[in-house]
């Protein structure tokens, strides 16, 4: 039915609204079957930049699985990163470094923190809360990994600053320990 819309839109004048609707719910529906390569060929297939640039983010805007916010964040981030403002651009690369961990926790568990995968720093302080501390080892060397070299409103430094603190909690013993005398 979207391809046959598809078609339909170019024999006659739809609205540009109408378009970028049925061009992003096909869009969606592709991310949702897991067909990125279709996906891709869709985007591709948009001659309008304005109009891509104008699905891609209502797609994203949309909050889909994890995998789909993983590839629209990447294809915004490579095909549309200039267009972008500064703001929008480290929320996109938030996301795209988030899904990214997510993508490195065990799968059962990827829902529990799927609402935080925009938000890298507080899934890891999460992660650290909930005392998963290999996932959260795993995640921190992600996390380094994507890092390098951008500025998406935190740093390296601010990784460390929060392991510092729950490591500082970690020890932080709220009574004295008394001697057992024999």
């Amino acid at each position: 039915d979207y391809e046959l819309c598809e078609e339909w839109g170019h024999l006659y004048p739809v609205p540009r609204e109408d378009l970028i609707n049925l061009h992003r719910e096909h869009l969606l529906h592709l991310l949702e079957m897991g067909d990125m390569e279709k996906a891709l060929q869709l985007l591709q297939r948009i001659e309008d930049p304005g109009v891509c640039l104008a699905i891609s983010e209502q797609s994203l805007d949309q909050h889909p699985s994890l995998a789909a916010s993983h590839f629209l964040a990447d294809y915004l981030t490579a095909h549309f990163y200039a267009s972008l403002t500064t703001a929008r651009r480290n929320e996109i690369q938030a996301l795209y470094i988030g899904s990214k961990v997510l993508l490195t926790l065990p799968e059962l568990s990827r829902v529990n923190y799927f609402h935080l995968s925009s938000r890298p720093l507080l899934m890891l302080e999460q992660l650290l809360m909930n005392m998963k501390v290999d996932w959260v080892a795993e995640a921190v060397q992600t996390l380094h990994q994507l890092l390098a070299g951008q500025e998406i409103g935190f740093n390296v430094g601010d990784i460390d600053n929060l392991l510092s603190k729950y490591a500082e909690k970690a020890l932080n013993f709220p009574f004295t320990l008394k001697e057992k005398r024999s």
